[in-house]
């Protein structure tokens, strides 16, 4: 599931849930509906195969990955985990989850 916010009147964002409701990724800000419609349907796409994922570590030791498109644009962030372990399967969750989105019905 995909859930749209708007936050005051030019910050849109979405969170990709898994569907008992957890949060597997948050978007970074949008300007407007438009952009972040395009790139919900991006998620939606074959394109999604050639989404990038960047690995960090922040500054507390906590693990954490971004998603990006294939041309390097942010898509979002993901939570932070205590273990390498815990990050690598919460990548492979959002990758399935996203897989699993065949329709924008689930918004």
């Amino acid at each position: 599931m995909i859930e749209i916010e708007k936050k005051g009147k030019d910050n849109f964002h979405f969170k990709l849930k898994t569907q008992s409701g957890h949060t597997l990724l948050n978007s970074v800000a949008y300007k407007n509906e438009t952009e972040i419609q395009d790139t919900v349907q991006y998620l939606n796409t074959p394109q999604q195969n050639n989404l990038r994922v960047e690995r960090k570590t922040n500054n507390e030791g906590l693990f954490l990955f971004d998603i990006k498109k294939s041309d390097g644009q942010l898509i979002g962030h993901s939570q932070c985990y205590t273990s390498e372990a815990g990050m690598e399967n919460g990548i492979n969750n959002l990758i399935h989850r996203i897989d699993s989105l065949t329709h924008l019905d689930d918004l």
